[in-house]
């Protein structure tokens, strides 16, 4: 595993272990499949991508992210990207959600809209938050993804090629999110 290949993931959320009843977001970005859902099981194992079953529990997403890369390279891919993202926690669904929660929506050319839990102890980047709302529409602008930021001196949007990150794993370039920030997904202009 080359020390590049390890820098592109470095992004990866690399505090919060994975417990068992977590949903995981897997995506393999070589594969250009879309992300898959996976739910942690009371062992801490779950169905990976190619690989099969896998202890995920007490691994931080960039360690699980890791050991996939490292099972699929050689075996499936010349290089594998890995993004893992936790998309829900058991003591989220324990405890419900409170006020004190911090948030991001995403809107647009997802597979699901809508507002999503930003975790206090997890960074969440822009790919992840798309990975979260189910990946891209069939339409989406993977190009040109808004992210709109409420700052002091007002909304700031930053743009953000995602095609660059999700495909050809350039996660340098993958923003993190922050509490009220509005992902918006366009729809690429076609031609028929």
């Amino acid at each position: 595993m080359s020390a590049a290949g390890l820098n592109d993931m470095s992004v990866l959320d690399n505090t919060r272990p994975i417990r068992p009843g977590d949903l995981l977001s897997i995506r393999v970005v070589e594969d250009r499949k879309p992300a898959e859902q996976k739910e942690v099981d009371v062992t801490g194992n779950i169905q990976a991508p190619y690989v099969g079953l896998i202890q995920a529990a007490g691994k931080t997403s960039r360690q699980l992210a890791e050991e996939l890369k490292a099972k699929l390279e050689g075996a499936y891919f010349r290089v594998a990207t890995v993004i893992v993202a936790i998309d829900r926690s058991r003591e989220d669904e324990i405890r419900g959600y409170r006020q004190d929660m911090h948030f991001f929506t995403v809107f647009g050319q997802v597979i699901r809209q809508g507002k999503y839990e930003l975790p206090l102890d997890e960074d969440v980047t822009i790919s992840q938050a798309i990975l979260r709302a189910g990946g891209f529409a069939q339409f989406a602008n993977t190009k040109k993804v808004k992210l709109v930021r409420d700052t002091p001196s007002g909304n700031k949007t930053i743009l953000v090629n995602c095609d660059d990150i999700m495909r050809r794993g350039a996660l340098e370039k993958d923003v993190y999110i922050r509490n009220g920030d509005v992902v918006i997904v366009i729809e690429k202009n076609v031609n028929f």
